[in-house]
């Protein structure tokens, strides 16, 4: 495992290479599309997003949308009849309880059905400007891959890195770990002789020899 000085330029490089630049930063729409992409590539969230948010801009029109009409705009995202359930009922709780805005606290955001810490952590960093670090699939694979942190579980893992960077930098993290993951730290077969990473990287110093790519998974 790295040491925490060694892992804090780890992070800070990612965030310095990879930045993520979002489109679009409001509230409901980073809420509702992050549902959405939840086991699903990015290009079919944004062909999801941009159908449904076309049809209905606001958590008031999607509050009365019909479900089927839901199912028909975001079926490219996969797992369209729960996820048309799901941001319907989250914009109706959200015209209901909170005067049709999105709350800005990780506790009112969990209590919605289908969002969870991740989804949670990404509204108030991306939407808000909050410090927060989401844990997705990316995040907890390469951290854990690198040697940075040794979790089982993505709570540890945000728990854990959120001993090693420093507050300011949170709000990065996610989508420059997304960046990183899907152009070199793959979850299979990682560009690891690529990497700028490789020679601190547990992983890349365990499954490469010479300039040679890896041709193993890794976790």
């Amino acid at each position: 495992m790295l040491d925490k000085k060694t892992s804090k330029r780890v992070l800070l490089n990612i965030i310095s290479e990879y930045p993520r630049k979002h489109k679009r930063r409001d509230p409901f729409y980073v809420l509702v599309s992050t549902v959405l992409s939840q086991r699903t590539k990015d290009a079919n969230t944004d062909k999801a997003s941009l159908a449904l948010f076309k049809k209905f801009p606001t958590a008031y029109e999607l509050s009365k949308a019909e479900i089927k009409e839901v199912e028909r705009l975001i079926k490219p995202a996969g797992m369209y009849r729960q996820k048309a359930e799901r941001i319907v009922r989250i914009a109706e709780v959200i015209v209901e309880c909170y005067g049709g805005k999105v709350p800005n606290t990780l506790k009112e955001l969990l209590k919605f059905k289908g969002v969870g810490r991740k989804t949670a952590n990404i509204v108030l960093a991306v939407s808000f400007g909050i410090p927060a670090i989401a844990v997705d699939v990316h995040v907890h694979r390469i951290s854990n891959r690198i040697g940075i942190v040794k979790t089982k579980k993505p709570q540890e893992t945000e728990v854990a890195l959120a001993k090693i960077l420093p507050q300011e930098y949170w709000v990065q993290l996610n989508g420059a770990m997304v960046n990183f993951g899907q152009r070199v730290c793959t979850p299979k077969k990682p560009a690891c002789s690529a990497c700028m990473f490789r020679e601190v990287c547990e992983y890349g110093q365990r499954n490469t020899s010479g300039d040679s790519e890896s041709g193993n998974s890794g976790g």
